[in-house]
């Protein structure tokens, strides 16, 4: 082979090179971004997975330590309010419901009156 042809090959090599260099150089950045990603993702998993079971091993030890559960007053408090507002809806929804009634009973006995005069 001659000089040139060889200087031509390596540099048709050397490009190609840098070209699969350049590829591979992107790929591993990408694979590393979306791997740190689900590893962030994984790790707020477990670490809220780590939460739950330290709070259920504290309930566990507190049980039978013999220590009563603290009452929830904000969920009995959340739950009085929830149940007296539907309670309230419910009385005057049926307040009015009866109201319309006795319009429509009314209306109807007007209607269907039997008008009686002495001749």
């Amino acid at each position: 082979m001659s000089s040139s042809t060889l200087s031509k090959a390596e540099r048709t090599a050397a490009q190609a090179w840098d070209y699969l260099s350049s590829a591979m150089s992107d790929t591993a950045s990408k694979a590393a971004s979306v791997a740190g990603d689900k590893g962030h993702e994984l790790a707020g998993l477990a670490g809220g997975k780590a939460d739950e079971a330290w709070a259920r091993a504290n309930a566990a030890a507190a049980a039978l330590a013999g220590r009563k559960q603290s009452t929830p007053w904000g969920l009995v408090i959340a739950a009085g309010l929830i149940g007296a507002a539907v309670g309230f809806a419910a009385a005057t929804y049926t307040r009015a419901a009866l109201a319309k009634q006795a319009e429509a009973e009314e209306r109807e006995l007007n209607d269907t009156a039997v008008i009686v005069t002495e001749a």
